[in-house]
């Protein structure tokens, strides 16, 4: 017999206003099929889906099989989100290398546009984990009324940003407050490495840059050039015959 989702309350009374869109950097774009006209916009729909799930889908994360049905439209937006949260890169990257705890938080970011509210939140939903399994918790993600309400069947999951009093910019993106690999996981594989560069590179403008025959492509050249003159001659006080310099008169 399942657990049901224990209760949770928000932390701040803030969660509970209606979210409200300011024109500005942090507006978020919404990308669902009902605004798609033409392949390229079903293209750029697929990337954000990618983006806001993965953060990057390199050749091998992609799933062709779900892109060819949402393109054919036998599954919805959400189905295809569905199967991007239950693909065996996502599982491996995020399920498998995070506590069910960082687990339930990176799913509720990613899937409900949102910070998990409280602690109280993350242990409900890491109940729902350990007695549903993964499936089973996105599944209810993505049932929930939240999600339906917000993004419904059409609608790429975005994150849900509020420009509040006193604050002139919105929340981080995900990515950013939450990356993929905890910690202890991060350490065994090297993350983050840092390289040292010996040359610093400039930029240069295109036109900026000198041009065939310009004397200053040959300063390098010039520069290794040693310059060989007449070396004085060394005598030593020694060896002066004084007498046979003394002219005769």
């Amino acid at each position: 017999m399942a657990i049901p989702l224990l209760n949770y309350a928000p932390k701040t009374q803030n969660a509970r206003v209606e979210g409200y869109v300011v024109p500005g950097d942090d507006q978020p774009i919404i990308f669902s099929t009902e605004n798609v006209l033409s392949p390229g916009d079903m293209d750029v729909l697929i990337e954000a889906a990618y983006r806001q799930i993965f953060f990057h889908a390199f050749k091998q994360d992609r799933e062709r099989f779900l892109e060819s049905q949402l393109r054919d439209g036998q599954i919805t937006v959400r189905d295809f989100i569905r199967g991007l949260l239950l693909s065996n890169t996502f599982v491996t990257s995020f399920y498998e290398k995070n506590s069910n705890y960082r687990y339930v938080e990176q799913c509720v970011q990613r899937v409900l546009g949102r910070d998990v509210y409280s602690e109280d939140e993350k242990i409900a939903w890491s109940i729902v984990v350990a007695t549903k399994g993964y499936g089973g918790f996105i599944d209810d993600l993505l049932d929930s009324d939240e999600y339906l309400d917000n993004f419904g069947y059409d609608t790429v999951p975005y994150q849900r940003r509020r420009n509040l009093p006193g604050r002139d910019q919105g929340e981080l993106p995900f990515n950013i407050k939450s990356p993929r690999y905890d910690s202890y996981y991060r350490g065994i594989l090297g993350f983050p490495q840092i390289i040292w560069q010996n040359e610093i590179r400039r930029f240069t403008p295109q036109e900026e840059k000198a041009k065939a025959g310009d004397p200053s492509n040959y300063l390098g050249m010039v520069r290794g050039l040693t310059s060989r003159g007449n070396p004085a001659p060394r005598i030593g006080t020694g060896n002066l015959d004084y007498l046979a310099l003394v002219p005769r008169r």
